[in-house]
């Protein structure tokens, strides 16, 4: 697999192949581990390498193209995507209330699994700290 981009497919997931890419390479791009201009893959290469069909691939660096975070050239591939143009007031409030909604998903499914609100919020802690380097 290429140095910049470590994915892993769970297999046993609920969640679909194309999804855990799109997921895994957002949060590559939101930590700087894929930065602006950063090539991704060929299609045909990381499905090889992660053993799954080429469309599964290309569903997601499409997917990840529609929300504005890869731009996809024919004859070029995949590369990140510049900086986003500021978001709107608008923009801002509904990204909260999906933010909000998601980690009260998240945060469900793993107090259910038997973890207490503090290593949650331990967990999350972390995980912004890490962003902010």
């Amino acid at each position: 697999m290429s140095a910049a981009i470590q994915i892993v497919i769970d297999t046993a997931s609920a969640t679909p192949a194309y999804r855990q890419i799109v997921d895994q390479v957002r949060v590559l791009i939101a930590e700087r581990s894929l930065p602006a201009g950063a090539a991704l893959p060929p299609v045909r290469t990381l499905a090889r390498e992660l053993a799954v069909h080429h469309n599964t691939v290309a569903e997601a660096y499409r997917t990840l193209a529609a929300e504005g975070l890869v731009e996809i050239a024919h004859g070029r591939g995949a590369t990140v995507a510049g900086p986003a143009k500021p978001a709107s007031v608008d923009e801002r409030k509904e990204s909260l209330l999906t933010l909000r909604r998601r980690l009260r998903e998240v945060v469900a499914e793993y107090r259910t699994r038997g973890l207490s609100p503090q290593q949650i919020a331990r967990e999350l802690r972390g995980l912004t700290e890490g962003l902010n380097a």
